[in-house]
């Protein structure tokens, strides 16, 4: 039987998840995808026996939307993050000094000659990002040091600045919730960014001082093979999505994947790649359900989580 076109109602002030589910309804172009991409979160959300991966690109983070990547983490709703380098030098930076709300055509040269940064519609002081940064990733590292430390995973560092921050700094970060939840932030990447900078910088006078990627890779196998379900909610691509499933094609593949992109499939990158396609390698599993909703994470996400909360709870 034909399924009918619904309009859409909003006279009535819908909640978010009645609002997703007219999305549904309606068989709009993009609202659909959406909608169905929330069916999807909330019942990874909400299954507690599934190992929970949430993999997402540093440039989020310098937005409003590292909040939302929090309450996933505070509240318990993921077990393990994987992302890039600059995850870890946005939320310590965000943590000491604000950044600022810019524009996308803002004169360049301009801003360099100001000592301002634009990170897309960003504006980021110079003097609130590299300098905080290299000040307390030196304390951290020193610290670190003299309490006996020769090799450290990035799971641990990331757990060593959301300590450093301490609770009133790290109040909305990332890093200090991950610490208190106990959960693993994974940076395959970590030389590629300030604070990997920063490790390298403390190497030249301490050449006996590593990081173990190894140990984190080994933390992620057992997290993989320990999994009774897996599942991953994935933001955008690069290292941080392709980390996480190629570690669990070795389980057969994901039990459950939720992607959001704005790249393009046709170009052949893993970025653009859908799930479908993930299937193919063994990364995703053929009778999964999964999803790739194509969008602006920072638009999408706080819309998705807040609809898929609010159903679950």
């Amino acid at each position: 039987m034909r399924r009918v076109v619904e309009d859409i109602r909003i006279d009535d002030g819908p909640s978010l998840d009645t609002l997703m589910r007219r999305l549904e309804a309606a068989g709009g172009f993009s609202a659909k995808a959406v909608a169905q991409g929330v069916d999807l979160l909330a019942e990874i959300l909400a299954d507690e026996e599934m190992t929970t991966f949430l993999s997402f690109p540093a440039a989020i983070v310098a937005t409003g939307t590292r909040g939302v990547l929090e309450t996933l983490v505070r509240e318990g709703y993921v077990d393990a993050v994987i992302t890039t380098c600059g995850t870890l030098d946005h939320d310590l930076a965000r943590s000491l000094r604000p950044y600022y709300h810019g524009a996308w055509d803002l004169d360049d040269a301009e801003l360099y000659r100001k000592g301002l940064y634009r990170l897309g519609n960003l504006v980021i002081p110079q003097s609130h990002y590299g300098r905080p940064v290299e000040q307390r990733m030196q304390r951290i590292l020193k610290r670190l040091y003299a309490q006996g430390v020769r090799q450290l995973s990035t799971r641990e560092l990331s757990w060593a600045i959301g300590e450093e921050l301490g609770p009133k700094a790290g109040a909305g970060s990332l890093c200090r919730a991950a610490l208190e939840r106990k959960v693993p932030i994974f940076v395959p990447g970590i030389t590629d960014g300030a604070v990997g900078s920063q490790i390298w910088l403390f190497w030249q006078t301490h050449k006996d001082l590593s990081i173990d990627l190894l140990d984190d890779e080994q933390k992620i196998s057992d997290l993989v093979y320990e999994a009774k379900r897996a599942g991953a909610i994935m933001l955008g691509g690069g290292i941080s999505k392709h980390h996480t499933i190629w570690w669990n094609q070795f389980r057969d593949g994901l039990d459950a994947a939720l992607y959001v992109t704005t790249a393009v499939e046709w170009d052949g990158s893993l970025s653009g790649a859908r799930t479908r396609e993930a299937v193919s390698w063994g990364k995703v599993k053929p009778r999964a359900r999964h999803t790739t909703v194509d969008g602006d994470a920072t638009l999408l996400l706080p819309l998705m989580v807040g609809a898929a909360l609010e159903r679950i709870r």
